[in-house]
């Protein structure tokens, strides 16, 4: 395969094939990659054709109901990667000095949970920055998600709370311990710290799969080879506190949840802690709006303005 920049001068590809080929080979569904490209889907498919046409190789397996991406689209998506982030730097660094960053930042952030005031820092940010679009999105898999969707590049930023990846730039903003949520009727709500092993019988109250503070608990039972019985899936962290209270079960959360009408524990094996990163696919803070957007974001919390 040729070298990235050898690649658009030999082959001459346009970077809007390139940018519908990788759309498709994230999705892997014509339909869903149009939609994240705000195209006609007869206008993806026409594409890739194509792409595959210029290149003389055949990039996807297609059928009626899957698309699956063949050893040559394999190979060669990793370059179409880096020839669209080149691509975004020039487009986004070119009109810096002249009128200031242009371009669009997509965001993940954590539905109910206010651990940045994003709508102040954004603000600012858009006031200095005026020809920047921002978007703001959840995932309903918490972290997981978000993480998948910076890999897949349908984010930009994303707020993460998930271990460290080489996939990613990242930088911790915040960070807290875990504790035990009790109800105020459970035998052990007197007492000065529980272990997960003295829990392991109760019914829990936690988020749903993906989220960053499940993770890191069910990596904690895993590591001590105990099972439990969740009793409560919850979509949202603020959430866990008033379940807790009403006796729906025991939890183990990052200490910054609500706690009233629960009583609060110290863990006796301390796990975590949790720790809340800005996360970017590596490479993208090469971005200029990507890197100003990174740095306000990090002035706020050092600030304490988060």
């Amino acid at each position: 395969m040729h070298t990235v920049i050898g690649f658009i001068y030999d082959q001459h590809v346009e970077t809007r094939l390139l940018e519908y080929f990788v759309a498709v080979a994230d999705e892997l569904n014509v339909t869903r990659a149009a939609a994240r490209l705000y195209a006609a889907q007869s206008t993806v498919s026409a594409g890739l054709r194509s792409l595959e046409s210029e290149l003389g190789v055949t990039l996807f397996e297609r059928s009626t109901k899957a698309v699956r991406l063949l050893p040559a689209g394999e190979e060669l998506l990793p370059l179409a990667r880096r020839v669209l982030d080149e691509v975004t730097v020039l487009r986004e660094a070119a009109p810096e000095s002249v009128a200031g960053f242009r371009g669009r930042v997509r965001i993940g952030t954590f539905a109910a949970l206010q651990l940045l005031d994003l709508p102040g820092l954004l603000g600012r940010f858009r006031r200095r920055h005026p020809r920047v679009d921002l978007q703001l999105t959840v995932s309903p898999t918490g972290s997981t998600g978000l993480a998948d969707d910076l890999v897949h590049g349908r984010l930009d930023l994303a707020l993460t709370a998930l271990p460290p990846s080489p996939a990613f730039d990242s930088w911790p903003l915040v960070s807290y311990p875990f504790v035990a949520l009790l109800p105020p009727a459970h035998p052990l709500a007197g007492a000065s710290s529980v272990s997960l092993a003295q829990l392991a019988d109760d019914d829990w109250v936690d988020m749903q799969p993906g989220f960053g503070n499940r993770v890191t608990v069910e990596r904690a039972f895993a590591e001590r080879g105990i099972v439990r019985h969740i009793a409560a899936e919850l979509a949202e962290l603020p959430a866990v506190g008033p379940c807790v209270a009403a006796g729906l079960g025991v939890a183990v959360v990052p200490d910054l949840v609500v706690s009233d009408g629960c009583v609060r524990v110290p863990l006796t094996e301390p796990i975590g802690p949790w720790v809340v990163s800005l996360a970017t696919r590596r490479g993208q803070s090469r971005r200029p709006v990507v890197a100003a957007l990174v740095d306000e974001v990090r002035a706020s919390v050092s600030a304490g303005n988060g």
